[in-house]
């Protein structure tokens, strides 16, 4: 049985033996095929979201007054069993170090560091929460392999959009200081204003329509400028989703065109309603049979 990686950070995992126990063992941990891989990642997101309810649960005050000794038992147990995960993966593959040092990996070994942290330093069991990452490998479980390339289909539309958006952004961030200059003028210090930073902190608070209330304009030209913003900033807000709606629609299109390919005269890009060859006239094959 071969395991295809899921994810380009275990591109490197292979296993450290044909046969043996290190073998049988990798196909467990990393497959995802049989029922003990399966019950393996089962169990494994259970007992995730279980510390994960562990570690909030233990700061609410009543809570860790009554349960306290439970909760850090239980924490304990849970680094022990994350801790022997960890080990194990490094034991059943080829190349250790470079697994030690993905993505996966470096969450694996964060996700049982801060309980041995509370032994030097209090308060570090409430960066458990950051076992939440290791949800990721459900994707496994449910078999969800394909929707992978709906991911780079998302990343390749962001690199596309990428320069409208940091023109957007510049375009912000200039309309924020122009705000803030102002409206530190207009208000001043007495007002809440204290500084240029503060005011633009304000700007983009209202900007965003957010509107915290820790600062208000107290005058009548402070407060026409504010509804100038507050109006700006609906109008502001549509504008990052229209370019990223189009660049995907067009990456889809694209994508689209490129994977409808006629079966007879195999030709390519066609148009994405398209039913028949634009060449032969052949029936095109819908989406479920490229499937």
């Amino acid at each position: 049985m071969s395991v295809q990686p899921r994810f380009p950070f275990d591109s490197a995992i292979a296993p450290a033996a044909r046969q043996g126990w290190r073998a049988r063992w990798f196909h467990v941990i990393f497959g995802h095929d049989d029922t003990a891989s399966r019950l393996f990642d089962l169990v494994l997101i259970v007992a995730i979201l279980a510390s994960i309810l562990v570690a909030v649960l233990d700061t609410v005050e009543d809570l860790h007054a009554r349960l306290g000794r439970a909760f850090a038992l239980l924490e304990w147990f849970f680094t022990i069993a994350f801790t022997v995960e960890y080990v194990a993966r490094l034991l059943v593959i080829s190349q250790p170090r470079r697994y030690a040092f993905s993505f996966f990996g470096i969450v694996d070994l964060v996700a049982v560091l801060p309980t041995y942290l509370t032994l030097l330093a209090a308060g570090g069991q409430h960066l458990m929460v950051v076992r939440a990452l290791r949800i990721l490998r459900v994707f496994r479980v449910l078999k969800m392999t394909r929707y992978v390339s709906e991911a780079d289909l998302l990343w390749s539309t962001f690199l596309r959009a990428r320069p409208k958006i940091l023109v957007f952004f510049s375009t912000i961030l200039t309309l924020v200081l122009i705000f803030g200059a102002l409206m530190y003028l207009i208000e001043g210090p007495e007002n809440g204003y204290t500084s240029i930073p503060r005011s633009m902190y304000w700007a983009v608070v209202t900007m965003t329509t957010v509107g915290f209330g820790d600062i208000t304009p107290h005058t009548t030209l402070g407060q026409l400028v504010t509804s100038l913003i507050m109006l700006l900033g609906y109008c502001i807000i549509a504008v990052p989703t229209g370019i990223f709606a189009a660049e995907l629609a067009s990456g889809m299109r694209e994508a689209r065109q490129r994977t409808r390919v006629c079966v007879h005269c195999e030709l390519k890009e066609h148009q994405p309603d398209a039913r028949y060859c634009r060449g032969c006239g052949a029936p095109l094959p819908t989406d479920e049979s490229n499937d």
